[in-house]
């Protein structure tokens, strides 16, 4: 119950503060899907990946801005004492950013192997469906030059392909990047095959409407 007037005019003050309830649900998560596992055999020298990456989705869970203001948020004194982070540099955390890219198939099948042991889905039908994302500079190796769903054909892109468990479950178990120019038909094979062996036998795959699979690796998708 408010007991006094408050101030009608805002005072900027030297007080710090961050969401530690995100913070916490992080915490617990990475814990509980052995996140620690997942990503701690890709990187055992130098700065702790797993504190990084628990700081880097705080962040992403709050603020969401660039990876560049996200250096700047997790290198905050108060930030890295919650973390137990040293020091370091942007150019580190686009490092491990690298890292986690080039072994994302295997972090995928690893998180993939923790959602199906951990829970019992009630099935296994899924919706997948891609769209491409507008890159604002030149250096990434897979913008390239296509359809732009963001209407920006004059920047290079990336394509992006997701695979979620279908409704009531709604929990998604794949992704794929690809070069910018890969049409959807062609994306469509790498992003199925990514996920197929969870699936059980009879489900269902639900694609977006637009999309026409190569007859040839229809039959494949039948007999599976």
């Amino acid at each position: 119950m408010q007991t006094r007037l408050r101030t009608n005019d805002i005072e900027p003050t030297d007080n710090i503060s961050f969401p530690i309830g995100t913070i916490f649900l992080v915490e617990r998560l990475y814990d509980v899907l052995n996140f620690h596992d997942v990503f701690g055999k890709h990187k055992t020298r130098g700065i702790d990946i797993n504190s990084l990456l628990r700081a880097l989705i705080s962040y992403k869970l709050t603020d969401n801005f660039s990876i560049k203001r996200s250096h700047d948020w997790i290198t905050r004194p108060e930030v890295r004492a919650e973390f137990n982070l040293p020091s370091f540099s942007e150019r580190t955390l686009y490092h491990v950013l690298e890292t986690l890219g080039a072994n994302r198939d295997e972090i995928i099948s690893d998180i993939q192997d923790v959602l199906f042991a951990r829970y019992d889905f009630e099935h296994t039908d899924i919706n997948m469906d891609w769209t491409s994302i507008v890159l604002h500079g030149t250096a990434a190796k897979l913008g390239k030059y296509g359809y732009s769903r963001d209407h920006r054909p004059d920047k290079k892109q990336i394509t992006v392909g997701v695979t979620e468990l279908a409704d009531p479950i709604n929990v998604p178990i794949g992704m794929t990047i690809e070069p910018g120019n890969l049409n959807d038909q062609t994306h469509f094979k790498k992003t199925y095959r990514q996920s197929r062996d969870r699936l059980r036998e009879g489900s269902l795959v639900i694609c977006k409407r637009s999309l026409r699979i190569d007859p040839l690796f229809a039959k494949t998708l039948t007999k599976k």
